[in-house]
């Protein structure tokens, strides 16, 4: 269900940290707690999701924050990494999407949609050969998306979360 309220992103910038870590970590919880361990969920909330984590990441140059903004407040964000910040393939001709949620009260109106096909053109701008993100392969509702999106599974990686391995497969188009 597509939505009239005009999403708009925006390049997060050190001033932004304290909204962009609150939607991040809600984000976070609110996509990643069923299936999972409350435990190892907070265990990777303190790792991962925390200010100077964050203020660390917004200062990597190969990296970018973009916050989603509907009505001035922030629902979303996406994070892209280039080389050599990329978790995994580290190929200059690539643009990685390290991260993309939106809050789950705005999930199904074209956000998603909206934030992904941006990641697309700022690829395309860069000169991209192909953009490719890694999905936890549980997550059958976010690789649906993808894939109706014209991204493909082409191998999978151990992504450490908490006291257990689980396993995300990396998706990826070519432009």
């Amino acid at each position: 269900m597509e939505n009239k309220d005009t999403l708009r992103i925006e390049k997060a910038s050190r001033e932004d940290l304290t909204i962009l870590l609150q939607v991040a970590r809600k984000a976070f919880v609110q996509a990643f707690t069923a299936g999972n361990k409350a435990e190892n969920v907070q265990a990777y909330l303190e790792e991962a999701f925390t200010l100077s984590q964050f203020e660390k990441e917004i200062a990597v140059t190969s990296s970018s924050f973009f916050l989603a903004k509907v009505d001035e407040k922030a629902v979303g964000y996406i994070k892209l990494n280039e080389t050599p910040s990329q978790t995994d393939i580290h190929d200059p001709d690539s643009l990685e999407i390290a991260r993309l949620y939106l809050l789950e009260e705005y999930l199904g109106k074209g956000y998603g949609k909206q934030l992904l096909h941006f990641a697309f053109d700022l690829a395309r701008k860069k000169e991209k050969t192909y953009l490719w993100l890694g999905v936890w392969e549980h997550n059958t509702k976010a690789i649906r998306f993808y894939e109706k999106n014209g991204l493909r599974i082409f191998g999978s990686h151990p992504f450490p979360f908490g006291d257990e391995l689980q396993t995300d497969y990396l998706m990826r188009i070519d432009f």
